[in-house]
């Protein structure tokens, strides 16, 4: 049983405002790789679901006509930032993609990239405190803060708070007051929602559009168009993620090999590899959607 609990001594040796990237590194690829997977998921489904971001998604189609390639690039540029570490040439020449692709659309507000951010660490640090093995420790939440604070700083993304507390508080008032009921948010999460089913073994497809539901809270639900699953459902859902997490604490043994033991990604999109200047959609003149997205003037250039 010590050894459970081998990488948290070692994370609490280190400082995380130095040591970030090994700490956060260490939550995604040996610590929590399965609840960060999905709580990063989640993360982007909710930032993709506000009116001004889901209007402008559902306009180039990226989600809802080629939901499996949006979804592979999306992932693929996240673990090369953390896999490699943000100073590191292959998430520089990545951070560049992500900032050459988000460019069209600077006409989005700027809180909305901050939005993408904060969802990006608040989310999946609240789901690890539910449902994972054990909760994150302070080392670990400073780390995520300052991962994803130094990444937001390399893609111009302004009015970053000072602290993860900070950050919680403003990403709890912004999603109060903007993440509302809206029909592209409703396609896109259908179209996603019809990827991650057409994974899950056939007896539970007929259960599937309650269970994903159960992920969500009431919020999300309503931006998305997904009804609130029956009660013994959100139970069981629950029930079973709490049994999983005591489990793997009281059985479960360290991850012996970090995910992605040699760095290399491959996805159904890209079984044979990539470059990431290929990743995303292509180059194409999107003044149009810039002049629909409305809002001010924002975000990464």
């Amino acid at each position: 049983m010590s050894n459970r609990f081998a990488n948290l001594t070692r994370v609490q040796a280190l400082d995380p405002d130095r040591d970030y990237h090994d700490i956060y590194q260490q939550m995604v690829r040996v610590e929590f790789p399965f609840d960060l997977k999905l709580g990063l998921n989640l993360g982007f489904n909710r930032s993709f679901s506000t009116p001004a971001v889901a209007r402008v998604l559902a306009g180039t189609g990226e989600l809802t006509e080629r939901t499996q390639k949006r979804r592979d690039d999306t992932g693929i540029l996240m673990y090369e930032l953390v896999i490699n570490g943000l100073d590191h040439p292959r998430s520089r020449a990545a951070i560049r993609r992500i900032n050459q692709i988000h460019r069209p659309y600077r006409g989005l507000p700027a809180e909305e990239y901050l939005y993408v951010l904060a969802c990006c660490a608040v989310i999946p640090l609240r789901w690890l405190d539910r449902y994972a093995w054990r909760k994150p420790c302070c080392h670990e939440r400073q780390a995520t803060f300052r991962f994803y604070a130094e990444l937001g700083r390399l893609m111009n993304v302004t009015g970053i708070p000072d602290d993860l507390a900070a950050l919680e508080t403003w990403f709890d008032t912004y999603d109060a007051e903007n993440l509302k009921p809206n029909e592209a948010a409703v396609a896109i999460e259908k179209a996603t929602r019809s990827l991650l089913l057409g994974k899950l073994p056939r007896p539970l497809v007929p259960l599937g559009d309650a269970m994903v539901s159960a992920l969500y809270d009431d919020r999300l639900r309503a931006a998305t168009g997904l009804r609130e699953p029956a009660w013994p459902v959100r139970s069981a859902v629950h029930t079973l993620l709490r049994a999983r997490a005591g489990f793997l604490r009281h059985f479960g043994r360290p991850r012996a090999v970090p995910r992605f033991p040699d760095g290399r990604l491959t996805t159904s999109t890209y079984p044979d590899g990539y470059e990431i200047q290929d990743l995303g959609p292509k180059p194409r003149d999107d003044d149009d959607l810039v002049r629909r997205s409305g809002g001010q003037e924002g975000g990464p250039e």
